[in-house]
């Protein structure tokens, strides 16, 4: 079994893939706080409803964008899981030329979508990023990774309007009935959900004015699939987009 790692500032997603599937997905939150010995804990309990012991494990492959997580996450594997972790970052081969002016800066969560995108279809594609920042990524039809955009992500956006304006309720991310809201939490709502909206179509409609006509866009993140239903800038939602791009990674290295 392969054991993939997606680490990002809010939430940590782990999957175990089985011969090339997806078998069993687990969203846990960020803590870079967490020794090594509560997140094995904290991922034996997980394991247990699923049946899966830690010796079961074959190999491991990393995605962080928190730098403290990551000493914390190669100690549990060697210690735990009896294993070294691949990591994605510098070294690591991903069959993806990065057009960036400093590779290095290029999160890694973003390569690791890139790279599950291309490999899915083949041709010029923007992939949208719901996440604790919101990121728009451009791969060329030849299948290199070309630059993109980072907004404030959704979470952070509702949370300074609560934090920042005295009266305001926190409100859940949700559509609201109407665009033209009657009361001050669907008021909210709609200026975050169609604020967003306009965001992406906004940030993809200037982005696909340099790029060909057959450029397909992905979504992924936890509110990708709200948003895409709210617009027609998004082609389709990959849930597990992140997970996939692990994975293909992982067979990339394993030699």
């Amino acid at each position: 079994m392969l054991l993939v790692i997606d680490v990002g500032n809010s939430n940590t997603v782990l999957g175990i893939y089985r011969n090339g599937r997806l078998e069993q997905n687990w969203r846990v939150g960020t803590d870079k706080y967490r020794t090594v010995d509560e997140y094995a804990m904290l991922i034996q309990d997980l394991f247990r409803l699923a049946d899966i012991g830690f010796a079961d494990l074959s190999d491991v492959i990393v995605s962080c964008v928190v730098p403290p997580m990551l000493n914390t996450l190669e100690g549990l594997c060697r210690q735990y899981f009896k294993l070294t972790p691949y990591v994605v970052g510098p070294g690591i081969k991903t069959g993806m030329p990065i057009q960036y002016d400093n590779p290095r800066e290029v999160g890694a969560d973003r390569i690791v979508n890139a790279v599950a995108a291309y490999e899915q279809c083949r041709c010029s594609l923007i992939v949208v990023d719901f996440g604790t920042a919101t990121t728009f990524d451009v791969i060329s039809a030849d299948g290199s990774y070309q630059g993109g955009a980072i907004a404030p992500g959704v979470g952070i956006s509702a949370e300074a309007l609560f934090e920042r304006a005295s009266k305001l309720p926190r409100v859940e991310f949700s559509r609201p009935p109407q665009i033209i809201a009657k009361n001050t939490v669907n008021s909210m709502q709609a200026g975050i959900f169609f604020g967003y909206v306009g965001l992406v179509e906004g940030i993809v409609g200037r982005m696909k004015k340099d790029l060909p006509d057959s450029t397909q866009v992905i979504a992924t993140g936890g509110l990708a699939a709200p948003i895409a239903e709210a617009t027609d800038s998004i082609d389709r939602v990959e849930p597990f987009l992140t997970l996939e791009g692990l994975r293909i990674l992982y067979e990339r290295n394993r030699q």
